[in-house]
């Protein structure tokens, strides 16, 4: 059974999620002191955490970034806070996923079962894929390349994988974003450039400058060099 974490402070809205999970056989825990979500968080030890941006005492951002310094557990941010650039601030600060309320609960519920499909479907084979000289290792998701082994995000190595399987090929910005979301519905392109733009960062700082190239108006490509 996966345990699903609820940070919202709107007492009916968690109730609604917190029921709506509850009723596809889910174990959920509410937050009960937002001054302590990461004790609470650290204590229930859950496979999703469902996060708003505008909370008591810090914001989602805050524990966001202090979930990340220790975890790599899945976040989804619901907020009505849907411009550009609070999307964009919560991939940034290491979210896997927005949904925008108000939200229709079929949404949330597709959105949490494919991220925890995505995310514990340990029944996949290992294998390596090979570019440029960096390999990628399906069984930990880590990318070696020059003696270092480089450790990726999770959309940083669902990209990747996708782009190396089609090296030198163009993939498409809808191909990406069903590999990521497994749909193109609901997913704002925004989020799949933030996406792509960390991961640069990533294989730059690794010495892998320039190896997503972009191709404008059609998608990305990965040039085997």
């Amino acid at each position: 059974m996966y345990r699903i974490f609820i940070v919202e402070d709107d007492e009916g809205i968690a109730d609604g999620i917190a029921g709506c999970l509850s009723s596809w056989e889910m174990e959920v825990r509410k937050t009960v002191d937002f001054r302590k979500v990461m004790e609470e968080i650290s204590s229930f030890d859950p496979h999703l955490v469902i996060m708003d941006i505008t909370l008591p005492f810090m914001g989602g951002y805050h524990w966001c970034q202090e979930i990340r310094k220790t975890s790599s557990v899945p976040i989804i941010f619901i907020s009505s806070a849907t411009d550009n650039m609070n999307i964009i601030m919560a991939m940034n600060m290491g979210a896997d996923d927005f949904i925008a309320k108000p939200f229709d609960q079929s949404v949330l519920i597709a959105k949490v079962q494919a991220l925890l499909r995505r995310t514990y479907d340990f029944n996949k084979a290992s294998f390596t894929l090979e570019a440029a000289g960096a390999v990628l290792n399906t069984n930990d998701n880590t990318l070696s390349y020059n003696g270092s082994r480089i450790e990726l995000a999770r959309n940083e190595y669902k990209i990747l994988l996708v782009l190396m399987e089609n090296k030198n090929k163009v993939v498409s910005r809808e191909k990406l974003m069903e590999a990521l979301w497994e749909t193109d519905s609901f997913v704002d392109e925004n989020t799949l450039t933030v996406n792509v733009g960390r991961l640069r960062k990533t294989l730059e700082a690794a010495g892998l400058k320039d190896l997503i190239k972009t191709k404008f108006g059609v998608g990305y490509i990965l040039e085997d060099q």
